[in-house]
C-alpha cells in the first residue's frame, strides 16, 4: 500500500505549519499562521559606539558576516569590492550603487536561507534534470506516481489527498507566472514560500480562509478562529488565554466590526503590513557613506566606509576594545 512520502510530510510541515493545539503556557498563540518579516539582525544598532555588527549582518547575512569576521582587513575590502561590482551589475550597470540597488542587495542576502532550502530540494523535484520543475514532476515527487484515474486509490482517506493535490496545483499555477507549467527556481521558491512574494498574497489568504472557514460561508467566525487555536475538552473551563484571543479577535482582527473576518481582514492578520527593513538599512548605509551627497554611492565611497558594511579581524578587535572601555 502506498504511504505518504517523507518529503510530503516535510512539505506539509513547512508549508502549512504545525497544527497541534498550544498549551496555555506555550507563549503567544496563533503565531504559526502569521508571517512577519524577520529582523535583519538581532544585534543592537549601535553605530555611535563603533559597533557595526547589525550593519554587517544586514548587508551580508548572518552566516556570511561570520566569514568576514575571520578575514584580514585587506581580504575583507577586496571581497567588498567584488560585492559592489555585483550590486551594480544586478542593477543598471552605470558604475554607481543607487539606493534601489543597495536595497535589492540587502533583500537578496536576507533571503539566502530560503534560496538554500530550495536548492537543497531542487534535484528531488527536477527529476529530468532540465533545469526546470514541471507540475507533474512536483506532483509525483510529493504524492507518488499514479496512473490516470487511480489517484490515491490505495490510501485510507483519498478525498483529503485529492483536495491537497488540487490545492497545491492551484498554488503552482499562481507561482508559475509565465503559465508554461514549468517552474524556474524563482517560481518554485514562490510555490514553497508564498508569504515572501507579493503576487502570492492572495493564495496565502485563500488557503488560510479555507483552513478556518468550516461552514464554508466565506468568512471566519470567532468560533472558527478559536477552534484553530484550541480544542476544548468536554466540561473543561476555557483557559484565560482563549478569552484573551476572543478579545483580540474583536479588537484587532475584526476591523469592520461585523463579527467575522473576510478575506481582506484575514490578509491583514496573517500578512500584516511591516516596515521595509532592507530599505531602511539601505538608506542608513547610503547616508553614512555618501560623501558628496549626490544620492548614490561610488565604489570608492563604499570602500572608504568599508568597516560599516563588512567586518574583519581588525574591526572585531576594535569592537572588543570599545566594549571593554564601556565596561570600565
Amino acid at each position: 500500500m502506498w504511504r505518504p512520502s517523507l518529503l510530503l510530510l516535510l512539505l506539509l510541515l513547512l508549508r502549512r505549519g504545525a497544527q497541534g493545539k498550544p498549551s496555555p503556557d506555550a507563549g503567544p498563540h496563533g503565531q504559526a499562521r502569521v508571517h512577519q518579516a524577520a529582523p535583519l539582525s538581532d544585534a543592537p544598532h549601535d553605530d555611535a559606539h563603533g559597533n557595526f555588527q547589525y550593519d554587517h549582518e544586514a548587508f551580508l547575512g548572518r552566516e556570511v558576516a561570520k566569514e568576514f569576521d575571520q578575514l584580514t582587513p585587506e581580504e575583507s575590502q577586496a571581497r567588498l569590492g567584488r560585492i559592489v561590482d555585483r550590486m551594480d551589475r544586478a542593477g543598471d550597470g552605470d558604475g554607481w550603487v543607487s539606493l534601489a540597488e543597495l536595497r535589492a542587495w540587502i533583500a537578496h542576502t536576507q533571503q539566502r536561507h530560503i534560496r538554500d532550502s530550495v536548492s537543497a530540494a531542487w534535484d528531488t523535484y527536477d527529476t529530468d534534470r532540465d533545469g526546470r520543475v514541471g507540475w507533474e514532476e512536483l506532483r509525483n515527487a510529493t504524492y507518488g506516481h499514479y496512473a490516470p484515474g487511480e489517484e490515491f486509490h490505495d490510501v485510507e482517506d483519498p478525498e483529503t489527498y485529492k483536495k491537497m493535490l488540487a490545492r497545491d496545483e492551484r498554488r503552482f499555477r499562481v507561482a508559475d507566472q509565465d503559465g508554461d507549467s514549468m517552474a524556474t527556481r524563482e517560481e518554485l521558491t514562490a510555490f514553497l514560500h508564498p508569504e515572501e512574494f507579493p503576487h502570492m498574497r492572495d493564495i496565502v489568504v485563500a488557503e488560510t480562509l479555507e483552513d478556518l472557514d468550516k461552514d464554508k460561508d466565506g468568512y471566519v467566525q470567532v468560533e472558527e478562529y478559536i477552534a484553530d487555536l484550541y480544542s476544548a475538552e468536554p466540561g473543561a473551563e476555557e483557559p484565560a488565554w482563549v478569552q484573551t484571543e476572543r478579545q483580540q479577535f474583536r479588537d484587532f482582527r475584526d476591523l469592520n466590526k461585523d463579527g467575522r473576518l473576510d478575506g481582506s481582514e484575514v490578509g491583514y492578520w496573517v500578512l500584516p503590513p511591516s516596515q521595509d527593513q532592507p530599505l531602511l538599512e539601505a538608506n542608513h548605509l547610503l547616508h553614512e557613506s555618501d560623501q558628496d551627497q549626490d544620492g548614490r554611492l561610488s565604489k570608492a565611497e563604499i570602500l572608504g566606509n568599508w568597516n560599516m558594511f563588512v567586518g574583519s579581524q581588525a574591526t572585531n578587535y576594535g569592537e572588543d576594545l570599545t566594549r571593554h572601555h564601556d565596561e570600565l
